[in-house]
């Protein structure tokens, strides 16, 4: 080991940018921290080193420049493994926690590595941790080919988005893959021709920026990603690379692939919290830099503010920690050419040093107008754990929101609960009792039946409670309210009726969720009946429990074919990409929706309803849809309106009838002749115009 005290090859540097900056005679490393008494840099050749093979020690008068601790190292390049030493006060009463025998991650870090001994615990016992950290790597930004790769830039409107695990989609056996390819980068790329032609126009992935694996208890393991320890660096664990800079490359492939096929890539980013945890936590990186700049503290300085429900809170709008977050957007919009982000409990971000609601928080204001990511998507999680809840009320005007009351309220009408007509109305018209503003764009609202957290479709409608029991909680984490419904029998059954009547339910919800005014959002699988045995919190379940098991395809094929009519039905109509709020009068010459029953023109709002029938008809492409609700428990009949002369109505959804009749694409679907309907118990019903031959 070499320790530099005073060299002329070292210089002293300079403090922008901030990370480690790659150039041809060497890279220049900056890094933020305030009350530090001193900094080394420390260099590695291999992910499990115990020791450097090099220290550098950086001068507080020569290689400090207010608080920025920087320095050039000359004749390394891309790929170098480094670290961070940070000695300073330990007084957690004070908010300081720096301990200079632990290795720390740059924040900045565009990548690292994990060695095959790398260990949590050894983050949080007392003694250097070197052998079982994990260390920084390098990045050249520039030096990847991108050839003429461009984003698809689909709006809101014209958009499908698909909530997509990256281990978990290709991981299971029957993904058809090689072993190192399985839940990998290089695995998606593999199954991109599956969502093109079930018609995504996005994929938004779960948590891929670097997260600690090891964040749950033993054995089981995190899965889902919400707990980052590397906010710019790619996870390398979805790498089937893994080089120092392979993870970062695969990444690039990854995303250059799925735009060849002009699908986007959704990045669901958590700068809510880190993996730190609470004050028993490990110091992996910034409470060994500056714990008070970084987090949320509490009055009593040695404990967190907990608005995620992980043991931390950032302090998103603490200057540095603001620099940090758009300086990471625009490096994965820049170096990553991704599309767009989904904001993890966002409404943390706008809580203040003291963990007060700002009603102008900087950090999102400042998202909202950055002018690097203009073109990218932006989509809040506009609620928090501590009971912080936005949707509706989100700060900014570019921002799109998960609309979490649209999945609630679908799901209760769909169940059968009383007094949810009014409500249901609301969702499929975008929310306008939510979202007030006439002028805003109806497709900002992010509808979903289902996401990661919670229970998959399937499970929606065969569990009446959580069975949780394998994440070892005592069925004690995840929600309670999961507004489902098992059809008569918990679990899996062999009962004709009852499956009979679970699918039907599953291609109710599925309709709704496509004739909605908003932008859908389909969970991973649901088109294929996946199943998570009924546990809705399944973090810590990477497992076939969670994966995407490819022979479902075959095995629910009738329900895919369903989902993959419905997608390309709507994506075909331009009444469902209308960019303004739907009038709800009838109108000439402009897209419109008018309310019915089962009666034309009287829709029945009373707490005791379970029916209503809306017509949409957008005169400039001659297009008239006609759509029935039927939730209740028997057939109920409904009229129509009447047509021109000219016109016909066309069955292209009945989904209490028997595939392939419960779709029919437009070219194929029946003739229907009469003025009245009958929709059969819990049903949905969508009918077309087209013009008489």
């Amino acid at each position: 080991m070499k320790i530099v005290t005073s060299n002329p090859d070292q210089q002293y540097g300079r403090s922008y940018p901030l990370g480690a900056t790659v150039y041809p005679e060497g890279v220049n490393f900056s890094i933020y921290t305030k009350n530090a008494r001193a900094v080394e840099i420390l260099l590695f050749e291999d992910a499990d080193d115990t020791k450097p093979y090099r220290v550098i020690r950086l001068d507080p008068q020569k290689n400090r420049t207010f608080f920025y601790w920087h320095t050039f190292v000359n004749d390394i390049g891309a790929g170098q493994l480094y670290g961070y030493r940070v000695y300073g006060p330990y007084a957690p009463n004070r908010g300081f926690r720096f301990d200079g025998h632990k290795l720390l991650l740059d924040p900045y870090a565009k990548a690292i590595v994990r060695g095959v001994n790398y260990d949590r615990e050894a983050a949080i016992r007392p003694g250097d941790n070197c052998g079982r950290a994990l260390k920084c790597v390098t990045v050249d930004p520039y030096n990847y080919d991108w050839g003429d790769d461009h984003p698809p830039k689909y709006s809101y409107a014209n958009s499908i988005i698909y909530e997509l695990h990256v281990g978990g989609f290709t991981k299971h056996p029957s993904s058809g893959l090689s072993q190192n390819k399985r839940g990998t980068y290089a695995g998606l790329i593999e199954k991109l021709p599956y969502l093109k032609e079930l018609g995504i126009t996005a994929v938004e992935l779960m948590p891929v920026q670097a997260f600690d694996e090891q964040d749950v208890l033993p054995p089981l393991k995190n899965y889902w990603g919400y707990n980052p320890v590397a906010f710019f660096a790619p996870h390398v664990g979805y790498s089937s690379d893994k080089s120092p800079l392979g993870p970062v490359n695969e990444f690039r492939d990854m995303v250059k692939a799925c735009h060849n096929v002009d699908i986007e890539v959704i990045l669901d980013v958590v700068f809510n919290h880190t993996a730190e945890g609470n004050h028993a936590g490990p110091t992996l990186s910034f409470r060994g830099l500056e714990n008070e700049a970084y987090y949320i503290l509490e009055n009593n300085k040695a404990h967190y503010a907990n608005y995620s429900g992980t043991g931390n809170s950032l302090n998103a709008n603490h200057s540095v920690v603001r620099r940090m977050i758009l300086d990471c957007l625009r490096h994965w919009v820049d170096d990553m050419h991704v599309d767009g982000f989904r904001f993890d409990l966002a409404s943390v971000l706008s809580r203040d040093e003291a963990g007060h609601p700002l009603d102008n928080p900087p950090t999102l204001l400042a998202i909202d107008t950055i002018p690097e990511i203009a073109h990218a998507k932006i989509i809040a999680e506009a609620w928090d754990a501590a009971g912080l809840y936005q949707v509706g009320s989100f700060v900014g005007e570019r921002w799109a929101e998960w609309n979490g009351h649209y999945r609630d309220d679908v799901r209760r009408f769909v169940k059968g609960e009383e007094g949810m007509v009014p409500k249901i109305a609301s969702r499929i018209l975008a929310s306008p009792d939510i979202y007030p503003d006439p002028n805003r764009e109806p497709n900002r609202s992010i509808n979903f039946i289902t996401c990661h957290d919670g229970f998959t479709l399937n499970d929606l409608v065969t569990f009446n409670h959580k069975h949780n029991e394998e994440n070892l909680e005592n069925n004690l984490d995840g929600m309670n309210e999961n507004f489902s419904w098992n059809c008569g029998v918990e679990g899996p059954t062999d009962d004709v009726e009852i499956e009979t009547v679970r699918l039907r339910q599953i291609k109710n919800l599925m309709t709704i969720l496509f004739v909605s005014q908003g932008t859908p959002m389909l969970l991973m699988g649901d088109e294929i009946r996946r199943s998570q045995k009924g546990n809705n919190n399944a973090y810590c379940q990477d497992n076939e429990l969670s994966w995407f098991n490819w022979d479902d395809i075959d095995q629910h094929k009738n329900v895919l074919r369903f989902v993959k009519g419905l997608i390309d039905f709507i994506q075909h109509r331009e009444i469902f990409t209308h960019e303004q709020l739907l009038r709800t009068i009838e109108c000439v010459d402009k897209p419109h929706l008018i309310w019915h029953g089962t009666r034309l023109g009287q829709p029945d709002w009373g707490d005791k309803s379970h029916t209503l029938a809306f017509m949409l008809h957008h005169p400039r492409y001659d297009e008239k849809l006609h759509v029935m609700l039927n939730v209740f428990w028997e057939p109920l009949v409904f009229e129509l309106p009447p047509l021109m002369y000219h016109e016909q109505w066309y069955r292209i959804v009945d989904t209490s009838l028997q595939p392939p009749d419960d779709f029919m694409n437009v070219q194929d679907a029946p003739f229907y002749a009469g003025d009245t309907y009958q929709v059969n118990a819990r049903s949905v019903v969508v009918l077309a115009v087209k013009t008489k031959k």
